[in-house]
């Protein structure tokens, strides 16, 4: 921009500089995208017919923002990301704390300086990226945090009374003027703080022990929150409500593919990783589906919500669980197999809020059974539903597979076996590998080995295989010899045989 070269306010007026209030900005810079059809809010995914179109209008409306939404929705990113909205440099007069702008200045210190020097008032640069502030809300936050308090040591250095601004130490809020101020959580903030907002969001006035100072400051808010029933921490008082002027719903991916793509894009995959470890899609998808499955669960807090954070940590260490292998078992390669699904527990665990009921099962079972749900959602795209295909009067492409479990054969497949007796291990199983090749006949051998073992945890999940959780893997065997086995096992404690 040629006007950063521009060093006075008489040549700022000179270029025939014109000030705009930031909403102004916005509202200007959106309307030139919008003509250019250029779509803006890059590395937000699934909100295109949604919260953008809403987010758009509030800013052609010039208004304050609330997002309202669950955790883990975007809403901080989007946020930060209207700083690309404002222009690239803005001037103002040098040395004021707040910023002021040289055509329109509101601070004691810039009036005093434009009084003094007039045109010659020397200005200065701010780049956009420096126009942004972010607060999260907590209990602690205080209104001399937000706004300001009088400074009694810059009172007695100046030499000046409490009836002077001077003596103002201005908080986070003024020193955003002409900037974006995000206030993250605003529920937790408490609400005589929040009360402490009306007259900045409206009438323009602070008010600072005593002080009731006229500043018409330039700020666009925006605020986040929860959804109101979600938390007992706090709310949004109703009169602070209301003046923000746009209420926006977020949500989370609505599909497999855009939860899969924000994925991809937000996980912190080594170059190494990409190149060495082939993840398949099918367990891309599986990581996608368990965050499907636990946002429906009846042992999750739906109101809590299930953050797009958990596909993006558990799909981390899906990659590093096959990595960790590699590096042991000294292999240059690998690929991921649905065994090193054990590897994502820790992932869901800390991602969840359990009810009642899932405190009950505890969560690592609860993640079990997030798993074992995603792996039965999906079987059916790859193969014939077990159940129809029980009672279907045409052959049972499963009889082979059930048949060598029912001899008394057990498989176990730890995440840590090599590459060749992970192979060895599936392909003992009796009629798996004709399977495959049934119903996907040109896939590579990696993922031929992935369907094999998929089929068995489909198998499992539709109860006509016994599956278990082992140390770092899983085992399966026999439906009905397990449940045998299991109830000789409640005999031997019900009976003291010594």
């Amino acid at each position: 921009m040629d006007h950063i070269n521009i060093k006075t306010i008489g040549e700022l007026k000179a270029a025939n500089y014109t000030s705009l209030s930031v909403k102004e900005e916005l509202r200007k810079n959106l309307i030139i995208q919008l003509q250019n059809k250029d779509a803006g809010f890059d590395g937000i995914l699934g909100y295109d017919e949604t919260v953008i179109p809403e987010l758009q209008t509030a800013i052609l409306s010039r208004h304050n923002i609330l997002l309202l939404g669950l955790r883990g929705q975007a809403k901080t990113r989007i946020a930060r990301l209207m700083v690309n909205l404002l222009d690239e440099y803005i001037p103002y007069v040098s040395g004021s704390e707040i910023f002021d702008d040289p055509l329109n200045p509101i601070s004691w210190y810039a009036k005093q300086e434009i009084n003094i020097h007039g045109d010659n008032t020397p200005i200065s640069w701010q780049h956009r990226s420096e126009r942004y502030t972010e607060k999260l809300a907590t209990p602690d936050v205080t209104v001399a945090d937000l706004i300001g308090d009088v400074d009694p040591i810059k009172a007695a250095t100046l030499k000046l009374t409490y009836n002077d601004e001077r003596v103002i130490h201005f908080g986070l809020i003024p020193r955003a003027h002409r900037s974006i101020f995000v206030i993250n959580e605003l529920p937790d903030l408490q609400a005589r703080i929040q009360v402490a907002l009306f007259n900045m969001l409206q009438e323009k006035d602070i008010q600072i022990r005593g002080f009731k100072l006229r500043l018409p400051l330039d700020v666009q808010f925006v605020f986040t929150a929860n959804p109101e029933d979600y938390t007992n921490r706090g709310s949004i008082v109703t009169p602070l409500k209301d003046r923000i002027e746009s209420q926006i719903l977020t949500h989370y991916p609505k599909t497999i593919e855009i939860s899969r793509k924000i994925t991809f894009q937000e996980a912190r995959i080594t170059e190494d990783q990409r190149e060495n470890i082939e993840v398949d899609g099918l367990l891309k998808d599986l990581v996608e589906q368990v965050a499907f499955e636990a946002r429906k669960s009846e042992y999750i807090d739906q109101k809590s919500g299930v953050s797009a954070r958990l596909t993006i940590s558990a799909y981390e260490n899906l990659v590093s669980t096959a990595e960790r292998r590699m590096l042991i078992n000294r292999e240059k390669t690998t690929f991921v197999r649905l065994s090193d699904l054990a590897g994502i527990i820790p992932a869901i665990t800390g991602k969840i809020e359990l009810v009642y009921e899932g405190e009950l099962e505890g969560p690592a079972n609860v993640a079990g059974t997030l798993i074992g749900k995603a792996i039965k959602t999906l079987f059916s795209r790859y193969f014939p539903d077990p159940e129809k295909a029980k009672k279907s009067k045409s052959a049972n492409p499963y009889t082979a597979i059930a048949d060598w479990f029912t001899e008394g054969n057990t498989l176990d497949l730890s995440d840590s076996l090599t590459a060749a007796k992970y192979k060895k291990a599936l392909m003992q199983v009796t009629g798996l590998y004709d399977l495959i090749k049934k119903f996907h006949p040109k896939l590579s051998e990696n993922q031929t080995l992935v369907l094999m073992e998929f089929v068995l945890h489909g198998l499992a999940e539709y109860s006509q295989l016994s599956k278990k959780y082992l140390q770092s893997g899983f085992g399966f065997s026999d439906m009905f010899d397990s449940l045998f086995s299991a109830s000789l096992d409640d005999d031997d404690d019900d009976f003291d045989l010594r």
